[in-house]
């Protein structure tokens, strides 16, 4: 969030904005106008574009551009490779490398897409599930070599397997080992790097494989009860890693639905956590989401109508009372954010704050009947299903079912059925179509890249010290077999000129690989 914001608020005629309608508190248990008293009177939410693509260099420079036009926090997208723990070397990286976010193998490919970032200053989102560990020490390596101590960082690793199982496919480790690893970071975390946010439970996923808001609200929460169990399991205690559980959302284009169903989900963590593990600490209860919107809904047809589709989907997200949010780009459709739709995508948030009135008073929508009724429901329904999970002994039992998989493929059908049939109109699909000649200019990965990570790997692995590095890969097994705390020696092995994929490879030798059950 940005810095402190005026006292005196007025609509444009000149009317005095109160602070929040009605009578009910925002910043106050259960939360459901608002986590903090002000919103966005005290502070802006982070304005954090999603980028990365090709080289850590290339990435680099476009942070750079968006932090110099007004971003205030940074998000990290990497590819493929990166996200199944693979080098940009590795057989199985081939064709990969940089195609759909930045390629980082090294800690100097982290050290290059870092370069010149002020790591005191900007909090940064790291989308990275099954290698998390590893990405963030690598993090953590880099702000100690500029000066900044890993209790002086601030950000957020995604660290969601379980939504990687349900709606992905970018997990590595069988779901228990997974786990193992999750609750590693939130042990290490509490300690050495206490303002990171250690998971980002993420419904965006969810949500894009075609889940209804509902769905996205159950299964997400359904998910994070289950981190929670598996940490108190491991003998932390609630207070001591809840306070930096956040949360991811997607926001899709029923405005009303979705700026309800953040108000909804606010009241349902509060009150689940609060029954269930009664926490000292009020931040325990408080959930704290980052919004996208909706990568799904945008067209590859006339792609200048997803700007308004993306204004209509960041309003709700404001309106629903998000710490931060991502404007996806009118072009993402057709590929890679250019350097112009990227930033018609931060001005469009820049637009909603300064502009619209939106954010001169707490809840806007608080108090409308339609909006009532509408978290009302969300609320109700979402709590039916999580206690259906429950009942089939948690979200992972469901998930190793099979459940939470059918029921998205079910929803994801019956809306492709309705925009075929033209019950559900989609504006340049099947309602307004056009005859298009023209594209918008594209963005293009460098197609020499993964030659250039090869052989940079190359030079990484002849120069270091080659008995150092195979000792700490060894000691990495080692220790994922007796159960130590796996993020020290990851440090360490990275300290030594290890690779990511080398790292994860040391840990498959005892954890192994996990093949999903077909048919879901």
């Amino acid at each position: 969030m940005s810095g402190q914001r005026k006292e005196d608020w007025r609509t444009l005629g000149g009317i005095k904005v109160p602070k929040i309608s009605g009578p009910d508190e925002s910043g106050k248990p259960p939360y459901t106008r608002g986590i903090h008293e002000g919103m966005y009177r005290s502070r802006l939410w982070t304005m954090r574009q999603y980028a990365g693509f090709s080289s850590a260099e290339e990435t680099n420079e476009r942070f750079k551009l968006l932090l110099e036009r007004g971003q205030k926090g940074l998000s990290v997208a990497f590819d493929l490779p990166t996200q199944l723990g693979l080098d940009a070397d590795d057989d199985m990286s081939e064709g990969e490398v940089g195609k759909v976010g930045v390629s980082i193998s090294s800690l100097d490919d982290m050290r290059n897409l870092l370069s010149g970032i002020p790591l005191d200053k900007v909090s940064t989102s790291m989308t990275i599930n099954a290698p998390a560990m590893v990405l963030l020490a690598m993090y953590v390596v880099v702000a100690e070599e500029n000066g900044v101590s890993s209790n002086m960082i601030r950000g957020t690793i995604q660290n969601d397997i379980l939504k990687e199982y349900i709606a992905r496919g970018t997990h590595i480790f069988p779901p228990k080992e997974s786990m193992r690893l999750i609750t590693d970071i939130f042990e290490y975390c509490s300690k050495q790097i206490p303002q990171w946010n250690t998971i980002s439970i993420s419904g965006y996923h969810i949500r894009e494989a075609g889940s209804t808001a509902v769905q996205e609200v159950a299964f997400t929460i359904a998910n994070a009860l289950e981190y929670v169990e598996a940490a108190i399991n491991s003998g932390l205690d609630i207070d001591t890693f809840a306070p930096r559980i956040s949360f991811f959302f997607n926001c899709h284009n029923d405005f009303f639905e979705e700026a309800s169903k953040f108000r909804a989900a606010r009241k349902l963590w509060h009150d689940l956590i609060k029954k269930r593990y009664n926490p000292k600490d009020p931040k325990s209860t408080m959930l704290r989401f980052h919004t996208q919107v909706a990568g799904v809904s945008l067209t590859a047809q006339q792609p200048l109508n997803n700007i308004a589709r993306v204004t209509i989907q960041a309003l709700a997200a404001v309106c629903g009372g998000t710490q931060s949010l991502h404007t996806n780009s009118y072009d993402e459709a057709l590929g890679l954010p250019t350097e112009e739709s990227a930033t018609v995508a931060l001005r469009t948030q820049q637009i909603i704050a300064e502009e619209s009135g939106v954010a001169n008073t707490v809840d806007p929508l608080g108090g409308s009947h339609f909006v009532e009724m509408l978290t009302t429901e969300i609320y109700d329904k979402s709590l039916r299903k999580i206690k259906e999970i429950e009942e089939m002994g948690g979200a992972m039992r469901a998930i190793e079912a099979g459940f939470q998989q059918r029921e998205i493929h079910e929803t994801a059908w019956d809306h492709l059925t309705k925009v075929e049939n033209g019950e559900r109109k989609i504006v340049g699909i099947n309602h307004g179509v056009l005859e298009e000649e023209d594209m918008p200019p594209l963005l293009k990965p460098d197609p020499e890249l993964g030659n250039k990570q090869r052989k940079k790997l190359q030079n990484l692995r002849k120069q270091r010290d080659t008995i150092r590095a195979e000792n700490s890969l060894t000691d990495i097994t080692n220790a994922a077999r007796c159960g130590e705390n796996l993020f020290p020696l990851v440090i360490a092995a990275l300290k030594n000129d290890c690779t990511l994929g080398e790292i994860i490879n040391a840990m498959k030798k005892e954890f192994g690989t996990y093949m999903a059950p077909s048919g879901f």
